[in-house]
């Protein structure tokens, strides 16, 4: 360990060209090249956020970190950098699913949607985010259950039904025997965060779009739950049977399974409104 309990950087010398790119790149300017020899360590008073952007940036492969070691952190492959039409389309294609196939997901699957997800960035990389999944049939009709309860008492207020007039459609849907909440979704994937995520939100709905935009290469649709975010929001039954734990203030949850059916254009949005300053 390093003054302060920071961890030491560790130097390939014969790599090292002594040329600061690490010491620009590190986000809390810990790093520094020493007056002595020129090559790179950690000092002052910051504190390291384990981001690894010293280990990936070294042009060279000359640097290492007690905490992230360059052979596990793979080379970024060149063969594997897709053009900017290979991305637009990609980003395009994301659908939100709203008929499942009745089939189960694969646990290795839902594993790694999340291992990757994982990768998403955090404030002050923290990585606080955590995951529950629920795949049982009968728990998901529950949860559903619950939410349409909710449904059905905030729609006794008017003002409710002006801003949102979908709802009490919901409520007859379900009353129809069709589950217009959870769209029977094989699996509820939820994201949360403590309260000492300060950034907890945003972390954890970037890690539910990474997860999102990997989905279809495993043959899988998502679907962000908004209807079932209103009662979880509202409700502490509801937040019961989801198994949001107390003291977790941030959380969002997703449908996801295999889709019925299969797409083939991209729809047209809106021109983005732009004010450049």
């Amino acid at each position: 360990m390093g003054e302060n309990g920071m961890e030491y950087l560790i130097i390939d010398e014969s790599k090292c060209e002594k040329d600061g790119i690490c010491v620009r790149e590190c986000p809390t300017s810990i790093i520094q090249l020493r007056r002595e020899d020129g090559y790179p360590e950690i000092t002052g008073e910051g504190i390291c956020l384990l981001c690894g952007h010293c280990v990936a940036v070294c042009p060279h492969g000359a640097l290492s970190h007690e905490r992230i070691l360059a052979e596990d952190c793979p080379a970024i492959r060149e063969e594997l950098v897709i053009t900017e039409e290979q991305a637009v389309q990609f980003l395009r294609t994301r659908r939100s699913i709203r008929h499942f196939q009745d089939r189960p997901v694969e646990k290795e699957k839902i594993q790694r949607l999340i291992e990757v997800a994982r990768y998403a960035p955090s404030g002050a990389n923290r990585q606080l985010v955590e995951w529950l999944v629920l795949s049982d049939k009968t728990h998901l009709r529950c949860i559903a259950g619950l939410t349409v309860d909710w449904i059905r008492m905030v729609i006794r207020d008017p003002q409710v039904v002006a801003a949102r007039p979908y709802l009490p459609a919901l409520v007859s849907a379900w009353e129809a025997d069709h589950d217009s909440v959870l769209r029977s979704t094989p699996v509820l994937v939820v994201a949360s965060a403590p309260k000492e995520a300060i950034n907890g939100l945003i972390d954890l709905t970037l890690a539910l779009a990474y997860l999102e935009l990997l989905a279809p290469i495993k043959g899988l649709g998502t679907c962000w739950a908004g209807v079932l975010q209103g009662a979880l929001l509202a409700s502490s039954s509801v937040r019961t049977a989801v198994g949001i734990p107390e003291g977790y203030p941030h959380f969002y949850a997703m449908m996801l399974g295999y889709p019925e059916v299969r797409f083939y254009r991209l729809p047209e949005r809106k021109p983005p409104k732009i004010t450049f300053m």
